[in-house]
């Protein structure tokens, strides 16, 4: 990994540490749909770990399309922010957990929030692995820095 690289690993892997909620963004027909959900992360930034209800949109929309999109920030919803928060996207393709997978994701996942474990124990829950492609980092208001995972164009601010 390039010094700068690991410079950005670090600043992503800072902000995805001092938060526990995502903006998840996942796509129906056309329709773009936004959810707000408890994350756990790997050590390595290459997957993300969600869990959600089987009855809910958005599970209906990840068995659809597996592309989706996470917001994460470190907004106080305050002046600052303009030139102090940072905002992170994430692009990556979701999947549901395999039998085998899961008990380490599930692991992974109430070691970040063990306040969850009844709600992802229950068998009305899936448990969704984001495999990411790339990460944008944007802060003070508009310094772009990319971190890339898969052969893809990088996005030009």
């Amino acid at each position: 990994m390039h010094t700068n690289d690991q410079k950005v690993f670090q600043e992503i892997s800072t902000l995805l540490n001092s938060q526990r909620l995502a903006v998840l963004a996942t796509e129906r027909n056309g329709q773009p749909y936004a959810s707000l959900m408890a994350f756990a992360h790997t050590p390595d930034l290459t997957r993300i770990v969600v869990a959600t209800g089987m009855a809910t949109r958005k599970h209906t929309n990840l068995l659809g399309e597996s592309r989706v999109s996470l917001l994460i920030d470190s907004r106080t919803n305050s002046e600052a922010d303009f030139h102090a928060a940072v905002a992170l996207t994430i692009i990556g393709d979701a999947a549901e957990t395999t039998a085998q997978e899961r008990p380490h994701y599930q692991q992974l996942y109430l070691a970040r929030h063990p306040y969850l474990e009844k709600f992802l124990l229950s068998p009305t829950t899936a448990l969704f692995v984001i495999k990411i492609r790339h990460y944008l980092l944007v802060n003070k208001f508009q310094h772009v820095m990319e971190l890339h995972f898969a052969d893809e164009p990088e996005i030009l601010p």
